[in-house]
């Protein structure tokens, strides 16, 4: 069975490209030769920094025949009195038959002429030659460019084409304005070491041919080359590689045929703090630290780097990227001596010279602003009025270090040298973390904030971001969201999770906003119901995507169009959670099974009374005196006995036991519905009437302390 190479030769690709290329066509090329029938043993497909290749293994040699059966014209028009009429003579033409293979059958529409038509497969050759386009045309990245005088994009240029079934070159050709590439046979070998170019016998041989001309075409294994180079490289200098999976990435799709080299750096740049030389060697050269311990970010004096080059020119490797090192090094014990030279207060006044954003005014200004809220926070929680002056000292000093000369140089340092730097002029160790904390998390999978000083001066940080911006107008739409709200949002809503904080939400946004409107009087009044909105569709996100709670569980617990609901999720998110992580338990285990139906009954009567919705108290909302029938007088004492359970639980937040009480109260309402002394709830009598429905309503508020059961979905 023949067996199909594509390659494509460029200029050096983007690394983010080479990755993203190769997972677009581990999707498309199967996708679309499944389209066209065309089975195959296996699909490889393969990138480096100049070139993108599939390589497709037992394939047809063409499309299996087909049948196909075709409708027509309606048999009344196609035949008169058993002859065919032109409609049916135009049909069996049209579909290159005798009239004889024309049938009729009957159909829902009545009777119509069909025809079962014999569809040769084509030859794969021919079909290859039309997907080749459509799998180059529908790649997707950053950053496309145009090149000679044609439409043609691509993000660098496309300078020549491998195109093998087996041993045979298909035509193919790509025209971009007066440049065209064609098909042939001709790769190319790494620049450096096999400049010469390389043919493809066939195209099984295409991995070996390249790895004999020093590519290594398998992404995964230049990987695992890359990966094993570097931590032998980092124990024999006694250390231990630093090797971060974003690192390993970008660097494997840095280079054709990897070759390990290792750089050192003066001891004398070890007293700047490790995230500052790891910064430099990671983010600013893409090179490898070693580390004296995998356990701790104590450095040794050395680098690797993965080179594309001559590993005989090793040696003279090393000394250029020695002096970039060591420059970038010395720049930064620079800047770490200056910054140190003055305290990190002192560097406060700088902020007003820093714009936050044009209509919100400066740094400074936000830092005066996110004091104020942080101070709001605390009002809310118990703290020791040391934990409170922590807060305070943090809040003021958690924007200093942008001014300072090493985070205008390293942006990323920001927060880790506002730590360094408070420390070393004798801040409280809990103010220097807060200020590295109060960042976090700085994106998915990051940590949180683990000080009780680091959360709130974060909460308050990201809680004036979000207020202020929304109160430019400027809300998140579809993808868009260019100052990253939604993240601050979900840290938000995080952090008092995770730290257990008893923060009203509802209250804070509401004060926040206030101060905010007295800064801007002429924000909009809709200001605080659209940041009441987002919080709820953050928690609502979350809580699907993040705790894996089912979305009809999530609605029952933040409510459809219930203000109270609302308010309450808002009030006290913690509750919010326990509530919703509770209800996904007790679905779980079948609990919910034996609740749901009593409940949810009651609760779709019960709507159509006018019981308020947080009245628990049977002798505020019941006449016995009305009841006519035993089971009004049992579900009404089961109500009665439900009250005290259902306080305590609300108090308590133990819904186990309102679960049980619930249960336990199950026989009297199905009595009252269903049993011997089953009852009318809407009689005619209104008075009756209303005194059965408000019964029925005490149960549903009872059951709506954990959830509205009215938004829970029956999957049983």
């Amino acid at each position: 069975m023949p067996n199909f190479l594509l390659e494509l030769g460029t200029e050096e690709l983007p690394a983010s490209f080479v990755a993203s290329s190769v997972r677009q066509w581990e999707r498309l090329v199967p996708a679309t030769l499944a389209e066209q029938s065309l089975t195959n043993e296996s699909i490889n497909v393969y990138a480096t920094p100049r070139r993108l290749a599939v390589l497709i293994e037992g394939l047809p040699i063409k499309q299996s025949d087909r049948e196909e059966e075709v409708k027509g014209p309606p048999a009344s028009s196609a035949f008169k009195d058993g002859k065919p009429t032109k409609a049916a003579e135009g049909f069996a033409k049209k579909q290159g038959v005798e009239i004889d293979a024309l049938s009729v059958r009957a159909t829902d529409k009545g009777d119509f002429v069909f025809v079962l038509k014999k569809i040769p497969g084509r030859l794969s050759a021919d079909i290859l030659t039309e997907l080749v386009p459509q799998w180059i045309n529908k790649l997707e990245g950053k950053r496309f460019m145009r090149w000679a005088d044609g439409d043609l994009k691509f993000p660098r240029p496309i300078r020549s084409i491998v195109a093998l079934l087996d041993d045979t070159v298909l035509p193919i050709a790509l025209v971009s304005g007066s440049d065209t590439v064609k098909s042939d046979r001709i790769s190319q070998g790494h620049r450096v070491l096999h400049p010469q170019p390389v043919s493809i016998p066939q195209a099984e041989d295409y991995v070996e041919c390249l790895r004999a001309a020093c590519v290594e075409v398998d992404r995964t294994q230049r990987k695992n080359q890359i990966k094993a180079q570097v931590e032998a490289a980092a124990t024999k200098q006694g250390g231990y590689a630093d090797i971060t999976e974003d690192l390993l990435e970008e660097v494997t799709d840095l280079v054709e045929w990897p070759n390990a080299v290792v750089g050192k750096f003066d001891e004398e740049f070890l007293i700047l703090p490790p995230e500052v030389i790891t910064t430099i060697i990671v983010t600013n050269q893409r090179y490898f630290p070693i580390l004296k311990s995998p356990d701790f970010p104590e450095l040794l004096p050395y680098f690797i780097t993965i080179s594309n080059g001559d590993p005989a020119a090793s040696a003279i490797i090393a000394a250029g990227n020695e002096r970039v090192v060591r420059a970038r090094l010395a720049d930064g014990e620079f800047f770490y001596k200056a910054d140190l030279a003055k305290p990190l207060e002192d560097y406060l006044p700088k902020l007003e010279k820093v714009t936050f954003q044009e209509d919100l005014g400066t740094v400074r200004a936000k830092v005066d602003r996110l004091c104020k809220i942080a101070s709001l926070i605390t009002n809310q929680l118990q703290i020791t009025a040391e934990e409170k002056a922590y807060i305070e000292r943090a809040a003021l000093l958690c924007k200093a270090d942008l001014v300072t000369q090493m985070v205008y140089e390293l942006p990323e340092m920001q927060g880790i040298m506002g730590q360094k730097y408070a420390l070393a002029c004798g801040e409280a160790k809990a103010v220097a973390t807060a200020i590295f904390e109060h960042y976090l998390p700085r994106g998915a999978g990051d940590n949180l904030p683990q000080t009780l000083t680091g959360q709130i001066v974060g909460i308050a940080d990201k809680l004036d971001t979000l207020v202020s911006i929304f109160g430019l107008g400027m809300l998140p739409t579809g993808s868009s969201d260019p100052f990253a709200l939604r993240r601050a949002a979900n840290a938000i809503i995080n952090i008092i999770w995770a730290a257990q904080l008893p923060i009203n939400l509802h209250q804070l946004l509401a004060e926040v906003v206030a101060e905010f409107t007295v800064i801007r009087p002429e924000t909009s009044p809709e200001l605080l119901s659209q940041l009441y909105e987002f919080f709820l569709q953050r928690i609502r996100t979350l809580l699907q995507e993040e705790k894996n709670v089912d979305y009809d569980l999530v609605n029952a617990v933040l409510g459809e169009n219930d203000p109270e609901y609302t308010e309450r999720a808002l009030k006290d998110l913690l509750d919010t959670l326990e509530r919703a992580l509770f209800l996904q338990e007790i679905r779980n285990d079948k609990t919910l099974d034996r609740i749901y139906e009593t409940v949810n009954r009651s609760t779709r009567l019960a709507a159509q009374g006018d019981l308020d919705k947080v009245e628990l108290e049977p002798k505020n909302a019941v006449k016995p005196e009305l009841f006519q029938k035993s089971s009004e007088q049992a579900f009404y004492d089961a109500v009665v006995q439900l009250v005290p359970q259902t306080l305590l639980s609300k108090q308590t937040r133990n819904y186990q036991q309102l679960v049980e009480s619930l249960t336990d109260i199950a026989p009297a309402v199905s009595n009252f519905f269903d049993g011997p002394e089953s009852v009318l709830v809407m009689d005619s009598d209104p008075e009756i009437k209303r005194n059965r429905l408000n019964l029925l309503g005490l149960l549903r508020n009872h059951a709506r302390v954990l959830a509205d059961f009215g938004a829970i979905v029956n999957r049983f």
